[in-house]
């Protein structure tokens, strides 16, 4: 048997832009997604903490260093610039493996989306 369990998540980021007018997703800084264990293509889960929304997206690869976090397309009206979100990710996997499986879990500083080391 396979479940669907929590992979990854990237803990309170702000958005630093959303763009009505391009294709879909969201972007995402690449040190953000490395730190999280996150790739681009990836489907995601955005829950937005200033108005309890909740989109499924996917992952496109932003500028490194860049702290971006862009919602894109019809996405972009479901957010505001300055909006803190989190970035969930969820992965199939067999039932056993599932039950000492560790997620990953970052927590970049929302007044930049940087991972302090």
């Amino acid at each position: 048997m396979h479940i669907e369990v929590f992979k990854s998540k990237i803990h309170r980021v702000t958005v630093t832009e959303a763009d009505l007018n391009y294709i879909g997703s969201i972007t995402i800084d690449e040190d953000l997604l490395d730190a999280a264990n996150m790739i681009e293509g990836e489907k995601v889960q955005i829950v937005n903490i200033n108005n309890g929304e909740r989109i499924e997206t996917y992952i496109i690869k932003g500028i490194r260093g860049s702290g971006n976090v862009c919602l894109n397309g019809p996405a972009a009206r479901r957010v505001a610039v300055g909006d803190v979100v989190i970035i969930i990710s969820y992965a199939t996997m067999d039932f056993e493996e599932a039950k000492s499986f560790k997620p990953t879990i970052v927590f970049p500083n929302p007044e930049n989306n940087k991972i302090e080391r």
